[in-house]
């Protein structure tokens, strides 16, 4: 990497922990653009529980990738790598220095070593996949995947049905497991020795305290209309924006299922329990990223950058 021009530079951190202002900062004053690396505010429908950059925001810098899928479509890792691609090369023509910044470890992991070779599922293959689970608790359908494919099974999550329907997806369309596939992969888009990559890494309790701030903020700027909108569009509760932190505790209240007071802790609580996981995906799967404070992550940049 030289010593004043990355070909990229990579912003990871838990939710709540600061990515935003600090890529807004370096994109003006570096001539970059803010790149969303975030599964969630891809999601036009979530602008607000997503805590995506305001009008404000948007308008201190470029920004790309943010709001840009609907959602009703089943959005992938595959997915955002092609966007990005496609975006990589945009700017790249523009002179402009990419800023990926988002809480999605997978994203980061995809952009610098590519993804499992997996063959592309047919549009009727995952139309009839979900179309079985329908109605089905995760559980229900991380059994249905045991039965199936049990490496796979054991490597996921019984809660988490997003990937286990992906499982049951690839094993429905080539008859093989998805952790058969894991051997080769394409790719990535950026060599991660010409890349600037820093992880803000805040004292947890300061985080959790941000987080339960920041979530009572979402609430006064309309977090629970924004959710009333999306529960009439009554989508299939397994998609990506249905699972969003907030999602399903608001939508229950809603239905008169759940206190607003409930909803609001189970988002929180969800909300927290996901930057522990976005702490151990990074320490265990990027090593790539130098970790700092937030307080002192520009100084940080600088320090790598040779300012």
């Amino acid at each position: 990497m030289s010593a004043r021009r990355p070909s990229a530079i990579l912003i990871a951190g838990p939710t709540a922990s600061g990515k935003s202002a600090l890529a807004i900062n370096l994109a003006r004053r570096l001539g970059g653009t803010v790149v969303n690396a975030d599964s969630m505010q891809v999601y036009r429908d979530l602008r607000v529980l997503s805590a995506r950059p305001d009008a404000a925001e948007e308008a201190a810098a470029p920004h790309l990738l943010f709001g840009h899928v609907d959602g009703a479509v089943n959005y992938s890792v595959g997915r955002w790598l092609a966007d990005a691609a496609a975006t990589l090369a945009k700017l790249r023509g523009q002179g402009s220095l990419p800023i990926f910044t988002g809480g999605t470890g997978m994203y980061f992991k995809g952009l610098l070593r590519g993804l499992s070779d997996i063959p592309p599922v047919p549009e009727e293959v995952r139309a009839r996949v979900r179309a079985g689970a329908q109605g089905l608790e995760p559980a229900a359908l991380h059994a249905r995947l045991m039965a199936c494919d049990p490496p796979t099974a054991a490597l996921l999550r019984p809660s988490d049905p997003q990937r286990i329907l992906r499982a049951l997806e690839v094993f429905e369309a080539t008859g093989r497991g998805l952790s058969s596939f894991q051997g080769a992969r394409t790719p990535g888009l950026l060599d991660p020795a010409d890349c600037l990559c820093l992880f803000l890494a805040p004292e947890r309790a300061a985080l959790y305290a941000r987080i339960d701030a920041r979530f009572d903020l979402m609430m006064a700027a309309g977090a629970l209309e924004e959710v009333r909108a999306l529960a009439a569009r009554g989508l299939d509760p397994a998609l990506p924006v249905m699972r969003a932190h907030g999602v399903p505790g608001l939508v229950a209240c809603l239905r008169g299922e759940a206190s607003l007071a409930a909803a609001i802790q189970k988002g929180k609580t969800d909300t927290r329990h996901y930057s522990k996981r976005q702490f151990t995906f990074i320490r265990h799967q990027l090593p790539e990223f130098t970790w700092a404070a937030p307080q002192e992550a520009e100084q940080a940049v600088d320090a790598m950058l040779d300012f």
